[in-house]
């Protein structure tokens, strides 16, 4: 209802109450994840509108979930039972693109694969790409602290961010960070926010890296192999030999087998496991030659290094396809744990083991160059036990992922879905440390209740 404030609501331009229309806010893309009905959604197109929603809530106590495209996996965006619901999905201006200061300055509706394109047309890029960069927007990737296939080089969304301008609890609006390459002025509040899951405060605007596009075509090294154990040491000696690959990306056997179902892409249906992995450096030829090298020695069934961008773009999409093709075989429960990448192969080797106990199909993919797996765990149609045995599932393999020197989220965040295994990983103390930080910020508790501790 733009243009006309409701009774009792934050006065704003756009307030959405009615029922039917409010329902299409209460949830992510984390099937499985409880929701409740919101009081009401707020749209907010400006820091004023959102500064003016928590001054509101904080006066009237009510809880506030924010969300931007609802791409996320984890419950993040959930709503809850009475929340206000606040949407930044029109706050979507590229406000600032810096080719001399290697900068871009957003809002968090823009989404990650538009602020790309605007890159690109200066010669640069934005590092972090999660495999939803065409719908997912910045704000959720902050949010999340997101990572992608060129994690592996670049680093994670925290390692792309300069500075932020955040609406605390209260309705007061702070600025962190600076455009500058170093700053050690005051703590640093920027890495604090990013990753928070709307707990801490809510981000209007980032001040993000870009990075100049490399000046030499990317090589691209395919390999396949007749066990998982034996992609996963593939992955361990490409980083042992101390290679520069900008990604390192695996796809197991019934990962393999439902994205061509969904899309024919010429995939080996016979592989257990395929693995691409990318140099974008002056010599990359020469890094991809040796990386299909030690795929051979760690008994790949076949190993080939290419320049050819075509064959790469198709290998990169059928890896991107992975989230919709499991998708499209039921409903799916995506996990997101990682492990020091020198177990990655115990970790692959187990998952497999926990599905055929479990009787279910797992479907495994990930950015294995950094040890961060995501096994999507498809619940059976017929069987009326299914999300028990796939959460008991989750549960193996996240007790797995910790007892292997490893964490629960490697970048889909905590949300409401894994709140069950985080005091495995952090314990008591260091959650009450958490909860410390998170009272002085939000001393209400109205900020995303329930997720993230």
């Amino acid at each position: 209802m733009p243009g006309a404030p409701l009774p009792g609501l934050p006065v704003v331009s756009s307030v959405i109450s009615d029922p039917a229309s409010v329902d299409a806010y209460r949830r992510d893309c984390a099937d499985l994840a409880d929701t409740g009905q919101p009081y009401a959604v707020v749209r907010a197109t400006c820091t004023d509108e959102v500064a003016e929603t928590l001054r509101w809530a904080s006066a009237h106590r009510v809880p506030v979930v924010t969300r931007g495209a609802g791409s996320g996996l984890s419950g993040g965006a959930a709503a809850i039972e009475g929340c206000l619901v606040l949407s930044l999905a029109p706050m979507d201006q590229i406000l600032e693109i810096s080719p001399d200061d290697l900068l871009a300055v957003v809002q968090p509706g823009v989404l990650n694969g538009d602020l790309n394109r605007a890159a690109e047309r200066h010669g640069l890029f934005y590092p972090p790409d999660p495999s939803s960069f065409e719908i997912s927007t910045i704000g959720g990737n902050l949010a999340t602290n997101a990572g992608g296939f060129r994690c592996l080089k670049y680093g994670v969304t925290r390692d792309s961010v300069l500075g932020l301008q955040v609406v605390l609890a209260d309705g007061r609006v702070i600025r962190t960070g600076s455009r500058t390459v170093k700053n050690v002025v005051g703590y640093d509040l920027t890495s604090l926010f990013v990753g928070s899951e709307g707990t801490l405060g809510v981000i209007t605007e980032a001040t993000v890296r870009l990075r100049p596009r490399p000046a030499h075509q990317p090589a691209t090294m395919v390999a396949s192999f007749a066990t998982l154990a034996d992609a996963g040491q593939a992955v361990s000696a490409i980083i042992r030999a101390g290679l520069d690959p900008s990604l390192l990306e695996l796809m197991d056997h019934a990962s393999i087998g439902l994205i061509e179902d969904y899309r024919a892409m010429g995939l080996d249906r016979d592989a257990a496991a395929l693995l691409i992995g990318q140099a974008d450096s002056p010599d990359a030829r020469a890094q991809a030659e040796a990386m299909a090298s030690l795929a051979e020695g760690a008994r790949a069934t076949f190993a080939a290094a290419s320049t050819d961008p075509v064959e790469a773009d198709m290998l990169l999409q059928a890896r991107r396809l992975h989230y919709q093709a499991v998708e499209a075989a039921g409903q799916v429960l995506t996990e997101d744990v990682g492990v020091p990448r020198s177990r990655l192969p115990e970790l692959l080797a187990a998952i497999e083991e926990i599905a055929a106990r479990h009787g279910l199909l797992i479907a495994t993919v990930g950015h294995a160059g950094d040890g961060n797996m995501h096994p999507a765990i498809v619940l059976p149609r017929d069987r009326p036990d299914a999300t028990e045995r796939a959460m008991r599932a989750a549960d193996e393999i996240c007790t797995l992922a910790l007892r292997l020197g490893g964490t629960i989220s490697g970048e889909h965040g905590i949300g409401s879905l894994k709140r069950p295994w985080l005091s495995k990983q952090l314990g008591d103390e260091t959650i009450a440390a958490h909860q410390a930080v998170r009272s002085a910020l939000d001393p209400l508790g109205i900020l995303n209740p329930g997720k993230a501790l």
